[in-house]
């Protein structure tokens, strides 16, 4: 059963419009202010930094616990401990060493699934946010070392071009690669069990967070996207 509700777990979590609830929350409603996005900069934009830091959270987490749950509830034979949880994998269904594809796979799908929930959430008509920040919950769940890298690389361009879309952008661009590069670095893409579903969801996050931005890049082209300007001192 674990098998298909571990996905549909997934998608149900990541469509909580956490944004739009805690503007709700607050008499706003997030969608006709700032961007009109519901996601944790808008958030930030449009209520202050409290409440973002909160939505921010909210959005990752309904990415992080869903893809644990996949990665404790369905596994394969020989998989590495990693996030595990003993209470949870006592009671996961166990694949075969032969079929680590599939175990694997349907782990992916599961990360994939709260991405697709909080991007097009049946909740506000099948829209949402961008998605980086439930991308990140996902990342954080399957890839640990590597969530890392993307933030360091996400502060480095945010602190350089003031843009939270250029950050995210070159962010999600940067997974596929850092992807291949931690299989190659633990010598599983030299003797072929890298893990291959998982560089498949590292460029959907990519597609998709760059689909996701293609308004912010129309703006950044026309020179009208919003910035984040440093707080002079008086």
């Amino acid at each position: 059963m674990m098998l298909w509700l571990c996905p549909l777990l997934a998608f149900l979590l990541g469509s909580i419009p956490f944004g739009l609830l805690i503007s709700k929350a607050r008499g706003v409603d997030i969608r006709q202010h700032g961007s009109g996005n519901i996601g944790a900069t808008n958030v930030l934009r449009v209520l202050g930094k409290k409440y973002g830091i909160a939505c921010l959270t909210l959005d990752i987490l309904k990415g992080f616990v869903p893809t644990l749950l996949a990665i404790n509830l369905i596994r394969f034979t020989g998989q590495p401990v990693g996030m595990g949880v003993g209470a949870l994998m006592a009671h996961a269904y166990q694949f075969p060493a032969g079929e680590q594809f599939t175990a694997q796979l349907l782990q992916v799908v599961s990360g994939l699934c709260a991405i697709l929930g909080h991007n097009y959430s049946p909740w506000v008509g099948f829209k949402g946010g961008k998605g980086i920040a439930t991308s990140a919950g996902v990342v954080i769940a399957l890839m640990p070392a590597a969530i890392v890298l993307l933030v360091a690389i996400w502060l480095v361009v945010f602190l350089t071009t003031r843009y939270v879309s250029v950050a995210s952008i070159i962010a999600v661009v940067a997974l596929p690669a850092l992807t291949l590069y931690g299989s190659w670095h633990h010598g599983r893409l030299q003797d072929g069990t890298w893990n291959k579903p998982l560089f498949g969801l590292s460029l959907a996050i990519a597609v998709m967070g760059v689909w996701k931005h293609r308004a912010n890049i129309r703006r950044l082209m026309a020179g009208t996207e919003n910035r984040f300007e440093r707080k002079r001192k008086a």
